[in-house]
């Protein structure tokens, strides 16, 4: 697999689209958000981003470029839970929280299988 940069892969750009959707989606939290749900679900979402990007880097290295995309579908499913809590709380509709519950499955699949096939990924 020869990639030049991190913004080539579908995962990236996946996780990337995803958590601009929520920081759009975010912005009309109640203000009592502002501090506690709207921070902890733009970071986690944000974060798998910035982590892929991470690992990208570190792919010549195979146990850190699993380690980091590890740590990445951690954040995808810590941002599930987010969404659960902002579709609970009524702050985003539940066919909205549905479909991005969906793509982060869909994430984490894709980086599950990076993780298993990390040896392609070697430069």
């Amino acid at each position: 697999m020869h990639f030049r940069d991190h913004r080539e892969l579908e995962v990236y750009k996946m996780s990337y689209r995803a958590s601009m959707e929520i920081f759009a989606l975010s912005k009309s939290f109640p203000k009592e958000e502002r501090y506690s749900l709207v921070d902890q679900i733009r970071r986690s979402s944000r974060a798998v981003s910035g982590i892929i990007a991470e690992a990208f880097r570190k792919r010549r290295y195979p146990k850190s470029f699993i380690s980091k995309l590890n740590e990445s579908e951690g954040e995808a499913a810590e941002t599930q839970t987010w969404i659960d809590f902002a579709r609970d709380s009524g702050y985003i509709d539940s066919d909205i929280a549905k479909r991005l519950d969906t793509e982060y499955d869909r994430i984490i699949g894709k980086l599950v299988v990076m993780q298993r096939q990390a040896n392609k990924w070697s430069v």
